[in-house]
Order: C-alpha cells, then structure tokens, then sequence
C-alpha cells in the first residue's frame, strides 16, 4: 500500500477507527481478514477505496520456489519478498517511510532492516528513507494491509465462491501486479 501524502494517510487512518466505533467494536479490536465476516469485508473496503492510495503486489506461490534457503527460512523469505517488492517499483517508491506488520526479536529486527537499507539504498537512488516493524493491533493501516492483501489473497482461491467479491472493490487503487515466476 502506497500514500503519496501523509494527511491522505491519516484521513484514511481515522476513517476506520470511525467505523471499528460505528460497530461498537472496542477500539482494541483488530481488522483481519480471515476473521471478518464477509459483510465487514466489504463494508471495509467501501470505505477505504474512498482515499488516495496505490497497492503493488507480489503473488508467490510457494510451490515453485528453487532456493532452498527461501523454501526452508521463513525470515529469509520475509525479506527477499518484501526487497523485491520496494526495488522494482517503476520508481513509484523513492525516499519512502515504510511500515511492515511484524515482530520478531530484536536481532531479526535489526538484520531485516539493515538487508533492506544495503539493498534498496545507493547513492545514485534512495529507496528507503525509514523502516519500522510495527504491531498490526497498534496500526490500523497496517489492519487495512491485511485486508487488501487478504482481498488479494482470495481472489486466487477459485475454490471459494466470493474469489472476485473483494479485490473487485479495490481493484482501481492496484497499480503493479507481479506473479513471482
């Protein structure tokens, strides 16, 4: 997920803290998908795909991955994945602040970013401003990434007959789609 402005960011950060309250949801509560039921799905992602904001995405499946050190570390994969998506973004992420969903000790915190800052930043080309692993129960808009990704997720289970219910509500904010090959 990508905002090109910050105000943009937080108006969409507050419009769905508005509407955890317009359903009596202690404020608490987290937006997953998986534990949403379909109508708060699509009531969610109404009112996101009112703001300004982009969404690039990687497709991986799993089964096909060659390197034996991205098949069998979940963390070395975490990383390659989410490098991949920053460095070829077509420019469209350049000096950017980035927030990722997740924990992890204070070592794999650490490596993680320095892997992306070695990777993505070089004199001629500035990727990565800032980075900070963040709890997705503090974040609403990290809650929102897993909303879309879920809605991206689901779009590729043809076995559930919703598949194209979700990702067609925010279908106009997808900029890049990447099927890792």
């Amino acid at each position: 997920m990508i905002f090109k402005d910050e105000l943009e960011a937080e108006k969409t950060a507050v419009a769905i803290k508005e509407f955890r309250r317009s359903l009596k949801f202690p404020d608490e509560m987290e937006f997953k998908f998986h534990k949403s039921s379909s109508k708060i799905k699509e009531q969610f992602l109404k009112i996101i795909n009112k703001f300004d904001f982009s969404v690039r995405y990687l497709v991986v499946d799993k089964r096909i991955i060659r390197s034996q050190e991205l098949k069998s570390n979940k963390n070395s994969f975490y990383s390659y994945a989410i490098k991949m998506v920053l460095q070829y973004s077509n420019d469209e992420i350049l000096d950017a602040k980035i927030k990722i969903d997740g924990s992890g000790d204070r070592v794999f915190r650490r490596n993680f970013i320095t892997y992306l800052r070695k990777h993505l930043n070089s004199e001629q080309r500035k990727i990565m401003k800032n980075c900070k692993l963040v709890d997705s129960k503090e974040n609403v808009l990290i809650q929102m990434a897993d909303m879309i990704a879920g809605s991206i997720h689901r779009f590729y289970d043809k076995t559930k007959k919703d598949y194209e219910k979700f990702k067609a509500v925010i279908n106009r904010h997808i900029t890049d789609e990447w099927r890792f090959r």
